[in-house]
């Protein structure tokens, strides 16, 4: 069973996914939240699986929620779910942590599809949104200080050669399907890799991992 929190300032809004989650024999509510304050404190209390976060809200906002909710180690994963799609509000969602971005006029099956995605560990963000979003921003990366890059690096420096091939392919917007094409490796093979990758770099999912591959120049914002 996926548990969820569902954040959103307007209560039809909350309703309409709860009657949707609801719906599902697999997934339930634990409870709601109108604002970012109380999206984080009820995070801490219910511990969710999920938590579908809106990112336009009174007071604290869905991007600082979300790196709240994230910095404090818990279990739970954000689905950031927002009215427009500009590729700002992905960027900052991504990089505060969320493990996906959607539309809120996204099918309902694609929804349901995202919480499932999002709770097994996964990113919901499609390989090639990542790759525009970090093709575009990748300038605005902080820049890291000696000791983080030196962590960096030592983290980089225990994947092996075909590890590493991988993790660039994922950095470069690749889905498995694709690697294992490229690598003329059976699918299974490729997820045994992006799992291990995401172990040894202390990544959470493939988003995080996309943004280390581009972090340690494995790959660059032409895509090389």
């Amino acid at each position: 069973m996926t548990t969820l929190l569902i954040v959103d300032d307007h209560p039809l809004q909350r309703m309409g996914f709860r009657m949707l989650v609801e719906s599902q024999p697999d997934l339930v509510v634990l409870g709601e939240a109108d604002n970012g304050a109380d999206a984080v404190r009820r995070a801490t209390e219910l511990g969710p699986d999920v938590v579908l976060m809106d990112v336009r809200m009174p007071g604290v906002d869905g991007i600082e929620a979300t790196r709240r909710i994230i910095a404090a180690g818990g279990r739970s994963r954000v689905l950031v779910l927002t009215t427009f799609d500009l590729d700002e509000y992905a960027y900052a969602a991504l990089r505060a942590g969320a493990s996906g971005f959607l539309v809120k006029d996204a099918q309902p099956e694609e929804l349901l599809a995202g919480i499932r995605v999002v709770a097994a560990g996964d990113a919901v963000v499609a390989p090639k949104l990542t790759r525009r979003l970090l093709d575009r921003f990748a300038g605005q990366f902080p820049v890291e200080g000696e000791d983080h890059a030196s962590a960096t690096a030592e983290r980089l420096g225990v994947l092996t050669d075909r590890e590493k091939e991988v993790l660039t392919a994922i950095g470069r917007g690749w889905n498995n399907t694709e690697i294992a094409e490229r690598f003329h490796l059976a699918e299974s093979t490729v997820k045994t890799h992006v799992g291990r990758i995401l172990a040894k770099i202390g990544a959470r999912d493939r988003v995080q991992a996309v943004i280390f591959a581009y972090n340690t120049g494995l790959v660059s914002p032409d895509g090389n």
